[in-house]
């Protein structure tokens, strides 16, 4: 591989930035021996040189050219699984959308939720915006099986514990008489409704209505639509760099 100074990034972060996947299906892919550069099988952690190093996944070389990015906002119902494939036959997000090579959701969204999801080809931004370090809050509408009390939502706020470590609401606002706003910072799996689990709440419907700055809006229930690229740009400067 190359090491011409300046050039270099890793592999990984390669192949996400042409949407051939996600950073993190990225590496299973070049550890399951599926990557080459310049011939040879690469390792996970590798870095390479869009200049000179050519790269090729399953035996298809991957274009140094950055592709133009598709960003998608669909509002999933329930009952459809957040993958582009399910081994066991249900309908997933990829049935709602027009095919476009690369694109992929950015998190989950759980099949029994609904709601605004998005799907970009970008890797790169599909990785930033979902993982929770980088701070792209999400926003549900919950209808509880009955209203919450103050206690309740004061224990949102102030984190419970949950099997698979400590969950808390950034924010919580009353809609109505029965629902509310939940503001998150992390996408944990059913994370906000085993958060209203903790205080002795069941949901009848969740519902998320926002991904950082884009709005689920109006958009009609399965439908979808390519973000503009100022809402691309309002994404990308939501996302907060990474502490350290």
């Amino acid at each position: 591989m190359s090491l011409a100074a300046g050039t270099e990034e890793r592999l990984n972060r390669f192949l996400a930035r042409r949407g051939v996947a996600s950073r993190r299906s990225a590496d299973n892919l070049i550890a399951a021996g599926r990557v080459r550069v310049n011939g040879g099988v690469a390792h996970v952690g590798a870095k390479v040189d869009s200049n000179t190093d050519i790269v090729e996944v399953d035996g298809a070389r991957v274009t140094a050219e950055l592709p133009a990015a598709v960003t998608l906002a669909l509002n999933k119902p329930a009952g459809v699984v957040t993958t582009m494939h399910d081994p066991h036959g249900r309908r997933t997000v990829r049935d709602l959308v027009a095919h476009v090579p690369g694109l992929a959701p950015i998190g989950r969204l759980d099949a029994d939720s609904r709601g605004l999801l998005l799907l970009t080809t970008d890797g790169e931004l599909a990785h930033r915006v979902a993982h929770p370090r980088h701070g792209v809050h999400k926003t549900y509408r919950v209808v509880p099986t009955s209203p919450l009390s103050d206690g309740q939502i004061g224990e949102l706020l102030g984190g419970v514990m949950l099997d698979d470590g400590p969950a808390q609401a950034l924010a919580v606002h009353r809609v109505g008489a029965k629902a509310i706003d939940v503001v998150m910072g992390e996408g944990r799996k059913r994370v906000v409704r085993r958060l209203l689990a903790a205080v002795d709440s069941g949901v009848v419907d969740l519902c998320r209505t926002a991904v950082g700055p884009i709005l689920l809006g109006d958009l009609a229930e399965g439908a979808s639509r390519k973000l503009d690229q100022p809402e691309v740009d309002l994404l990308n400067d939501a996302v907060r760099p990474p502490v350290g």
